[in-house]
């Protein structure tokens, strides 16, 4: 078998596999859209009339105003009519590098009208048809601290009491939601929590969307397709959580029912949840509803401790159980150096050392195989005509000079899995949002490399890492094909190409290697010469 034929074809998948995954990025499992699933759902029974319910506990209906909750890590605002929240902002995260840039908003200005946090009963807004106490005073929390934000309304016929709780030092906030009868009649209803948010990623770019993702009886679903997020998903069943995410921001739903039916909705660029509830309460009863709400960065390390298995949020698919690791070598090189950029680069080197045996053993094979070239060439000139008798005299001259066909990739067979893993965990990482490598371009005020989850603004690391790989190929032995020869050419202007909008810390990685892979080549050769 021809060495060079696998070398192309292992290039070649490489090509394929960044630039599908570059302008198709390939879905987890298919959602079910509301229009698949309607006929099959059972339409949930209307309200049964009750008389107006007389309230638990005093209560003086008040005009909506602004409760605002404040910890280290966000400040959120709620209205006081039905709870809706009107913006969470994050502490800790800008929306762009430039100086001045706003903290980033969970909520969205265009996503406060579709009453995110909102409750639902019966088909019922209740931050419209409903009656809510002002509760007194805003909250303001530190360290280790913990309170508790109370809201009381009636609406639908129901006494409704919303106990919102918050912790300083944790992005989930819990709620307790009890809905009582004191009417005559029993009530059975629908009842709904719900999430509304702007789009998440800063751009439409294809490695870094918003979509809606859950987690039903186990199984993670995701739907990130426009046109089905607008015509509607909808799902039953076993629902741990159901979230708005991008590659670092996360807003999810944490019910705890045993059966629950979800609904998402892209309605004039808004992300819409819903997760309704079957409800029925007896005359004088009360009932009992827990959700949670997590709007926060994409963290592994904060996710981990987060109920229901909100850590498969993160999920780097077939490479997780790699990317994981080198993620954590990553941040432990981190704590010395203090810059992504340089860790990227001591994580390359790393890595390079790890399967430096292996490279040897692929350029020493490739040179054997250069050697048999001229040998080749001849035999393809003696039975050009014959190509069974032709292959038997290659791989008799293969076995007679112990020459191994595969030699030269198998290493590189064994070392894809690390790459690939490497790269959706540079794509993925919160760590590189705005994580600066070189701010500047040296001696001049021009922002550069100032952003490791942005493209190079100037392309000049793509630029540089196609040029490398031009190096390479040149460097590489030639099979004496002069067609394969031109293919193999091409590779650094297609990588080239794709890498041009690659966050720009994927770009150092496959630089760096690039340089490194150039320096172990050249000493091998140059070690045979003399």
């Amino acid at each position: 078998m021809d060495n060079k034929r696998v070398i192309i074809a292992l290039a070649l998948s490489f090509a394929i596999l960044f630039g599908w995954q570059y302008i198709f990025p390939p879905p987890k499992t298919p959602a079910k859209t509301a229009e698949q699933t309607a006929p099959a759902e059972k339409p949930a029974p209307a309200p049964v009339p009750v008389q107006p319910a007389t309230p638990i506990m005093d209560f003086a209906p008040a005009e909506g105003r602004t409760v605002s909750v404040k910890t280290p890590l966000y400040t959120a605002q709620f209205n006081s009519s039905g709870g809706v929240l009107e913006g969470f902002t994050l502490s800790r995260f800008k929306e762009t590098i430039q100086p001045g840039s706003r903290n980033v908003d969970m909520v969205g200005d265009g996503a406060r009208t579709k009453a995110p946090l909102g409750l639902i009963l019966g088909g019922v807004p209740t931050w419209h048809q409903g009656r809510w106490a002002a509760p007194e005073g805003d909250l303001e929390m530190a360290g280790a601290e913990s309170k508790t934000l109370v809201l009381s309304g009636e609406s639908a016929g129901l006494s409704i009491e919303r106990k919102l709780t918050f912790k300083a030092d944790s992005y989930l906030i819990e709620e307790q939601l009890t809905l009582s009868n004191m009417g005559a009649a029993p009530v059975q209803t629908r009842m709904s929590f719900t999430a509304a948010s702007k789009r998440l990623s800063t751009d439409d770019s294809s490695y870094n969307p918003t979509r809606v993702e859950y987690l039903f009886s186990g199984k993670s679903m995701e739907e990130k397709d426009k046109g089905a997020l607008e015509k509607g998903v909808q799902e039953t069943g076993a629902l741990s959580w159901a979230s708005i995410n991008s590659n670092y921001f996360l807003f999810a739903l944490l019910p705890q029912a045993e059966q629950a039916t979800l609904k998402t909705l892209l309605q004039d660029g808004i992300y819409r949840l819903a997760v309704d509830q079957d409800v029925q309460i007896a005359p004088g009863a009360s009932q009992t509803f827990r959700c949670s709400y997590y709007m926060g960065p994409m963290d592994r390390a904060i996710l981990a401790n987060m109920p229901a298995g909100l850590d498969k949020a993160v999920d780097f698919g077939w490479f997780h159980l790699l990317a994981v690791p080198l993620l954590w070598i990553l941040n432990w090189f981190y704590q010395f150096v203090h810059n992504y950029g340089i860790s990227i680069i001591l994580l390359t080197v790393l890595i390079k050392l790890l399967f430096w045996p292996l490279s040897q053993k692929s350029y020493k094979s490739m040179n054997q195989m250069k050697k048999l070239q001229p040998m080749i060439q001849k035999l393809r000139e003696k039975y050009g005509d014959d190509k069974q008798r032709l292959n038997q005299e290659i791989m008799h001259l293969h076995k007679t000079y112990k020459v191994n066909p595969m030699g030269g990739c198998l290493p590189m067979i064994v070392q894809i899995p690390v790459f690939f893993g490497l790269y959706k965990a540079l794509l993925g990482a919160v760590e590189l949002r705005h994580a600066p490598f070189i701010s500047h371009v040296p001696f001049t005020d021009l922002i550069w490399l100032a952003d490791l989850s942005a493209k190079d603004p100037y392309y000049v690391t793509p630029l540089i890492m196609g040029a490398t790989m031009f190096i390479q190929q040149k460097m590489t032995p030639s099979s004496g094909d002069p067609t394969q020869a031109k293919v193999m050419m091409f590779m650094p202007v297609v990588f080239t190409f794709l890498f041009l909008n690659f966050p720009s810390g994927l770009v150092v990685y496959w630089l760096v290697n690039n340089v490194l892979s150039i320096a172990q080549q050249w000493g091998m050769t140059r070690s045979q010469t003399k």
